[in-house]
């Protein structure tokens, strides 16, 4: 593991005196290290800067869902036997609308599986990636720098990191292709010139720890109100895991309630599937937006991860869709690279863009649908969206439709989501 050095005056360099990086990724968040990871296995050499200093990186406490999809890829880097400590299966999915009719179940048996999905908690999540990294001797860690600049080349990338503290001088990395995987703000694709189209959802979502009277026998819930969706995800013995979006203004409210207050809101809103909420962790509130980039790709840049696509969590696809960029992009690097071919070549980002393309396109498509469809009290509309979730109930083929997109699993999957070593 390569760790940033330091000079007494001006930007020192990382790579120029060597060989360039084939990769480096500007950002060390869970998308960008799966990535580094996937990369690493297949023996491909890259460069992580992060922002965030060693033990400040990993995300507030949040309940994160993984789909099959996202295990299998996580089981094909050999981490998901030490995340699965930490992981609670998804075996049914309850989808309802308060204070209506319709309601839709999807069972996982129904479809021969083990589950749909797993819950776990981002921090733990963080800290087995973190342990991978630290060991891959392929990777070259740099923090806590962010990229400041980005220069493009004939036949390489040039990233140039300012320290986030004033202790060390900034560095300069050289590589074939440079990854923007630093968020739904990124510094890496505003530098080199992708712009971005943002919409605010004037919504928040707050997520905590929510311990209820009755267990959750493995049912992940999506109850949708007129302030906006409650999701409750399985987590250990009779946890959950609560994001619950509703407009700005309720949650300054909701924020500002003691626990007590807030259960009996949570309650009252949910309903007493899982009887009386008991007991909360800490409340985090997020305020929502989208945010999609106007391409994937340019010469020796691509996007992954909330840089390409930011999604409004509703459906909690997010880090799942990201996931499957690390995914595609490091088995497209590595077999370009196997073949004697250029990883930052337009040819072989072609590659990327065009096997992702649809997933971006129907994931953003199904999750702004969703908030769009049950956040409008227009009764007709109310009629056809209840009798949406009837038909869904009632219907094998859209049931499985459904599914098959809750795993992960719609569409071309990439090597590690089948299963398969790059």
């Amino acid at each position: 593991m390569a760790a940033p050095e330091t000079k007494s005056q001006g930007w020192m360099s990382a790579s120029e005196s060597a060989d360039p990086y084939d990769v480096a990724i500007s950002g060390g968040g869970l998308v960008g290290v799966t990535l580094a990871l996937a990369l690493a296995r297949a023996g491909v050499r890259s460069a992580v800067m992060e922002a965030h200093a060693p033990g400040a990186a990993a995300p507030a406490p949040r309940p994160i869902a993984l789909a099959e999809g996202s295990r299998r890829i996580l089981e094909s880097l050999g981490l998901w036997e030490e995340i699965a400590e930490h992981a609670t299966a998804i075996r049914v999915i309850h989808v309802s609308d308060r204070g209506r009719f319709g309601f839709a179940r999807l069972k996982c048996e129904d479809f021969q599986i083990d589950a749909f999905g797993y819950v776990t908690d981002a921090e733990k999540l963080a800290e087995v990636l973190e342990r991978s990294l630290a060991a891959a001797e392929e990777i070259a860690l740099f923090r806590p720098y962010a990229a400041r600049q980005i220069e493009a080349h004939e036949d390489l990338r040039r990233v140039f990191g300012a320290p986030v503290n004033a202790a060390t001088d900034g560095i300069t990395l050289d590589a074939k292709l440079v990854v923007a995987a630093d968020g739904g703000q990124s510094a890496a694709r505003a530098l080199s010139g992708i712009g971005a189209r943002r919409r605010d959802w004037d919504q928040s979502a707050i997520t905590a720890t929510v311990e209820t009277r009755l267990g959750h026998d493995n049912v992940a819930y999506e109850r949708f109100t007129t302030e906006g969706p409650i999701a409750l995800l399985p987590m250990d013995r009779r946890c959950c895991g609560l994001v619950w979006t509703l407009p700005h203004g309720d949650a300054d409210t909701l924020m500002g309630l003691d626990d007590k207050r807030f259960l009996e809101s949570l309650r009252e809103h949910f309903g007493s599937r899982l009887g009386a909420f008991v007991k909360t962790g800490p409340r985090t509130r997020h305020r929502l937006h989208s945010i999609r980039s106007a391409s994937a790709v340019k010469p020796r840049l691509a996007l992954v991860g909330n840089a390409a696509n930011h999604l409004h969590p509703v459906a909690g696809q997010g880090l799942n869709l990201g996931l499957r960029d690390a995914a595609v992009l490091a088995e497209v690097v590595v077999e370009a690279i196997r073949n004697g071919e250029d990883p930052g070549a337009m040819a072989t980002l072609r590659r990327y863009a065009d096997w992702r393309r649809r997933d971006h396109w129907s994931t953003t498509r199904f999750t702004e649908g969703v908030v769009r469809l049950f956040s409008n009290d227009f009764a007709p509309l109310v009629a056809v969206r209840d009798l949406g979730l009837i038909g869904l109930d009632s219907f094998g083929f859209l049931k499985k439709v459904l599914a098959r997109h809750a795993m992960g699993l719609a569409g071309r999957s990439p090597r590690l989501a089948r299963g398969l070593p790059l």
